[in-house]
């Protein structure tokens, strides 16, 4: 499976700030994109990253993936 960085940065500034609207600062998108973003990465392992909408607290998917994101 083939990921864009893009998505894994998106990704990495969610699990580091807590929310959606830091992490759209952080890497200079609207929160709309930043929220679409998240959307196409979970399609893309098949599963939630997050345990709530407020995207504060990862989920054990989340948890994983941070984790290789981050290498």
């Amino acid at each position: 499976m083939e990921f864009k960085l893009s998505l894994l940065r998106v990704f990495v500034a969610v699990a580091e700030t807590g929310n959606i609207q830091d992490a759209a600062d952080r890497v200079g998108r609207s929160p709309s994109a930043v929220s679409m973003t998240l959307k196409q990465l979970e399609g893309l392992v098949g599963g939630a990253l997050f345990e709530s909408d407020r995207k504060n607290r990862l989920s054990e998917l989340g948890m994983y993936l941070l984790e290789i994101a981050r290498g």
